[in-house]
């Protein structure tokens, strides 16, 4: 029996990087995981994957700016699986300028990749996990808790992420469900190609990290994700867990 033995997880951004890790990790402890991803061939090759451990696990394909859309994926999952106890909202996509040069194009992408996206899916899957008194994971940056350069779009809405996160917290706490944030450095296929490219300044970023390293997609992202999915996360909720080999120390 594993911690997360026949918990229903929907993972949005699970076709790929963290999201893939996360739902590798969490199969392996026994959940039936719903991918949500626009990527339909990445999306039906994990899934496949995920259900050699797992057959009941799921891929929908969803453009997450759909907004009025999201609220019948989680109605969805809960129609095909009879439950929904854990909520990854994963996905988010930004692109980089200054404050100057940011557009309000810009801003809106990253919130209606982000922010929206996961504001929604708390919304909708509250019925659902306050019958299973269940888990919400959300996700920060330190390009928000450190204010990066060049990430105006992506760190407000994760700030913003981090806040509504906080308000959650206070209003399902009642409900027995708990709601956290992982803030990661991960060594996903973005910062893998980024670093096959610019050495010095990958090298540069390493020297800053304490452990010296970026994280495991599964071994290091994957098992928080699994101990803020399981039981044994219990009395956490509100809290943002750095999961970033040390890079940022939050007071």
């Amino acid at each position: 029996m594993g911690k997360l033995q026949d918990k229903v997880a929907i993972i949005t951004g699970g076709a790929g990087g963290i999201g893939r890790g996360m739902a590798m990790a969490f199969v392996k402890e026994g959940a039936k995981v719903v991918i949500v991803d626009l990527n339909e061939e990445a999306g039906h090759t994990v899934v496949k994957e995920l259900q050699s451990y797992v057959p009941e696990c799921l891929f929908i394909q969803q453009d997450l700016t759909q907004h009025d859309q999201l609220a019948g994926v989680v109605k969805q999952v809960g129609d095909k699986l009879g439950r929904i106890d854990i909520v990854v909202n994963n996905a988010h996509a930004s692109k980089m300028a200054s404050i100057e040069k940011t557009t309000q194009q810009e801003l809106n992408f990253s919130f209606n990749t982000g922010f929206y996206p996961t504001f929604y899916f708390m919304q909708a899957a509250l019925p659902y996990l306050k019958e299973t008194k269940g888990k919400i994971i959300n996700f920060a940056s330190g390009a928000g808790i450190k204010g990066d350069p060049n990430q105006g779009s992506y760190a407000a809405a994760k700030e913003a992420i981090r806040g509504i996160t906080r308000v959650a917290a206070n209003e399902f706490g009642p409900y027995g469900i708990n709601v956290n944030i992982i803030s990661p450095i991960a060594k996903s296929e973005g910062m893998v190609k980024w670093a096959d490219e610019n050495p010095e300044y990958y090298e540069k970023m390493l020297s800053g990290i304490p452990l010296r390293r970026a994280g495991e997609l599964e071994s290091d992202i994957g098992r928080v994700a699994v101990f803020l999915a399981s039981e044994d996360s219990d009395y956490i909720t509100g809290q943002t867990i750095m999961v970033d080999g040390g890079s940022i120390k939050l007071r």
